[in-house]
C-alpha cells in the first residue's frame, strides 16, 4: 500500500499559510507528498519554505493560475486535481496549506488505510475538524462551522475536487471545466476515522487576515469587484471578542510548535466585552446564529442542524 500527500499554494508565505508544517505534519505517513505551486509574486517565499523541507518525498509541480476560466472560487479546485493527477499512491491524502495533523493520530490514519485498502466500497475517508479562531487557543464550534470532511480519497481517476477545493466529488467523464457542475456527480463513500485536521485558516495577524480575505475574494469574484470591495472599506478585519468562543485546551501538532512562538498580534485582538458595532458582524456574533449554536451543542450534543454533508457515511465500516 502506497499513501500520497498532496497540495496546492499561491503565495502562501505572504499570506501566512503554515504550508511547510501542513506538508511536514503527514511526511511520517506518506511515500510522496505533491505541491501544485502557482505563480507566486515575487516578494512571496513559498518555494524556499518548501524547499526546506528538505526531503526527496516532497516534489513541486510549478502550475499558472487561470482564474479568467475558472472563476468562483474553482481555480482552487482545478489547482488541487494539477496535484492529485500526479499522485502515484493507492490513497491520497489532501491537506489545504493551513491544514495540520496531530503526530498522535499518524499511527491511526496509516492503519486505518492499511485496514480498508481492499475494501473498495470505501472511496475516502471522513476527518473531524479543530477550527481555531484569532489566535491559537480558541476554536469554533459554532453553527456553520463544517464538523467534518473528505481529506483522503482512492486514486481514482473519477474523483475530482469540487466546487472551491473543499471537498472531493466522483465525476465520471468530467470535462476538467466546471468544478462547480452538480449533475452527474456522485457524493463519495467514505468510512469515518477518529482524527482531526488543525484548521489554522483563521489565525494570523488581522492586516493579514485582511489581505488574506481580499485574495480569497479575488478567486471567487474577480478582480473588478475586490477593486470596489476595498474602495468601500469592505476588507478591514476583526475576530470580534474571543471570549465569545471555546477555549483550545489540547496540544496542538508539533511541527507548529516554532509557527505559534511567532504569535505577536495579542494586543490587536479583543478577549472581552461586546462586539464592536460600528463594523459588520462575524456569523457566530448574530442572534440567531448563537441560538442555533447553543441548540447544537447544548440540546443536540454537538449535531448539526441542516448541515450539508458531501459524503455518503458507511456507518459499517
Amino acid at each position: 500500500m502506497k499513501i500520497s500527500g498532496f497540495t496546492m499554494a499561491k503565495n502562501a508565505d505572504k499570506l501566512y499559510y503554515p504550508v511547510k508544517q501542513a506538508i511536514m505534519s503527514i511526511l511520517p505517513v506518506v511515500d510522496e507528498f505533491i505541491v501544485a505551486l502557482g505563480d507566486c509574486d515575487k516578494d512571496d517565499n513559498t518555494r524556499k519554505e518548501i524547499e526546506s523541507i528538505n526531503d526527496q518525498k516532497v516534489k513541486i509541480i510549478d502550475t499558472v493560475w487561470d482564474i479568467e476560466n475558472y472563476p468562483r472560487g474553482m481555480e482552487n479546485a482545478h489547482q488541487t486535481d494539477i496535484a492529485k493527477s500526479h499522485c502515484s499512491g493507492d490513497w491520497l491524502f489532501y491537506l489545504q496549506a493551513d491544514e495540520v495533523i496531530h503526530e498522535k493520530y499518524l499511527p491511526l490514519i496509516k492503519s486505518r488505510c492499511g485496514q480498508l485498502a481492499d475494501d473498495k466500497e470505501v472511496e475516502g475517508l471522513l476527518f473531524k475538524y479543530k477550527h481555531l479562531w484569532g489566535d491559537y487557543w480558541h476554536y469554533h464550534n459554532s453553527h456553520g462551522w463544517y464538523k467534518k470532511e473528505i481529506r483522503i480519497v482512492r486514486n481514482n481517476p473519477e474523483i475530482h475536487s469540487w466546487e472551491s477545493a473543499q471537498s472531493f466529488r466522483r465525476i465520471p467523464g468530467f470535462d476538467g471545466l466546471n468544478y462547480r457542475q452538480q449533475q452527474n456527480t456522485y457524493k463519495l463513500k467514505v468510512a469515518e476515522i477518529d482524527a482531526y485536521v488543525y484548521h489554522y485558516g483563521w489565525v494570523r495577524p488581522p492586516k493579514l487576515m485582511k489581505n488574506k480575505t481580499k485574495a480569497l475574494a479575488t478567486i471567487h469574484k474577480g478582480k473588478d469587484k475586490v477593486a470596489e470591495m476595498d474602495k468601500n472599506k469592505k476588507f478591514n478585519f476583526d475576530y470580534g471578542p474571543l471570549n465569545m468562543l471555546p477555549a483550545f485546551k489540547g496540544s496542538h501538532p508539533e511541527v507548529m510548535e516554532e509557527w505559534i512562538a511567532r504569535f505577536n498580534w495579542k494586543d490587536e485582538l479583543q478577549y472581552t466585552g461586546k462586539p464592536n458595532k460600528k463594523r459588520p458582524s462575524n456569523r457566530h456574533e448574530r442572534f440567531k446564529n448563537k441560538l442555533v449554536t447553543f441548540v447544537e451543542n447544548k440540546l443536540l450534543f454537538g449535531a448539526a442542524i441542516a448541515e450539508f454533508k458531501n459524503y455518503i457515511l458507511l456507518k459499517s465500516k
